[in-house]
């Protein structure tokens, strides 16, 4: 078994419930899984196959999340991201799949009416979520930084790419690791892969089920449980489970808590009543986005949403503990 050791684990949005069992009563699974960790975009990637022992398609995964975050991150210079926000309303050439993810998120922008927001970086670099001492931001360049979010200032024209407003900028981090994770997935499975599991710091996207034909088994974890008590577990074959929720990142300051799901038009965290989302899709980039939008909307709206569309399904938790699904479930 192949694994880094070289970082400290986060805590991750969603558990995977593989039962210990497995290895000892399937038949059919003779070979122990193998499985590769490694950190990008600033999260835990897990990729277990369980058809295959040949190692080097674990590096080739890892080598493939290395090349997208080095496209995608909006913080590495040179990166086809970096170089958008800093061109100065200049056009700048990008590779197709920059082009292909920033065209999924003006879809979803658009679908959300701008409460998803790809071009969300002026506002998002204010908050420290992750700062020992949180403070808020200045109410002032809030302001200001809200006044440049506008998705329709991103000109796409071939292979090339402008923000007409000079002080916007984007930020793929709500999208990026579920476009990663589908390309990850047309890889394995160009190759024969059959039965795996890739984990893009909770973006879990399944390569059919397990070896013995039975589903994967997905925990959700309970928002805000200091155990990480599982809420429900989902069984899934070839499908996407990723989960929203302000539990993530977040700090409590004068009983108020703040949380890194940030509405695009005032600059707060948005207060929809929910706790958390999961969104059930066959491709991860649809349920990365759409599982912030939803915790974005709120139980009705968000349901109405999910229910609009083909193959798809959620799971809402309201702060009280409640959960509506649209699918059926059983609580633990």
């Amino acid at each position: 078994m192949k694994t880094n050791h070289n970082f400290l684990y986060s805590i991750t949005k969603l558990l995977i419930m593989i039962p210990v069992l497995f290895m000892v009563n399937t038949g059919c699974a003779k070979k122990e899984p193998v499985t590769s960790t490694g950190f990008f975009f600033d999260t835990v990637i897990t990729i277990t196959i369980y058809d295959s022992v040949d190692e080097n398609l674990l590096d080739s995964c890892m080598e493939l999340c290395s090349q997208y975050e080095s496209l995608f991150s909006r913080t590495i210079e040179g990166s086809d991201i970096y170089r958008i926000n800093h061109a100065q309303k200049k056009p700048v050439r990008v590779s197709p799949d920059t082009i292909s993810l920033l065209q999924k998120g003006i879809f979803y922008s658009e679908l959300s009416e701008g409460l998803f927001d790809i071009t969300i970086a002026p506002v998002s670099s204010l908050w420290r979520f992750t700062e020992d001492t949180p403070a808020l931001p200045d109410n002032a360049e809030l302001k200001e930084a809200v006044s440049h979010v506008d998705y329709q200032s991103v000109l796409i024209s071939g292979d090339t790419v402008t923000l007409s407003d000079e002080n916007a900028q984007i930020d793929l981090g709500g999208i990026a690791k579920g476009y990663i994770a589908d390309r990850i997935k047309e890889y394995l499975i160009s190759r024969n892969i059959r039965h795996a599991i890739i984990n893009l710091g909770g973006n879990v996207l399944t390569i059919g089920g397990r070896p013995d034909g039975t589903p994967f088994r997905v925990g959700i974890r309970k928002p805000f449980d200091e155990k990480n008590a599982i809420l429900t577990s989902i069984d899934v074959t070839g499908r996407s489970v990723v989960s929203s929720g302000s539990y993530e990142r977040c700090f409590t300051l004068n009983d108020t808590l703040y949380h890194h799901i940030l509405n695009p038009s005032t600059g707060y965290p948005v207060d929809s009543g929910l706790s958390g989302v999961t969104v059930l899709t066959e491709h991860s980039v649809d349920g990365d986005a759409l599982s912030t939008i939803c915790f974005a909307l709120g139980e009705e709206k968000g349901m109405e949403l999910i229910r609009s569309l083909d193959g798809v399904d959620a799971l809402f938790v309201h702060m009280d503990g409640t959960v509506s699904a649209t699918f059926p479930l059983t609580l633990k």
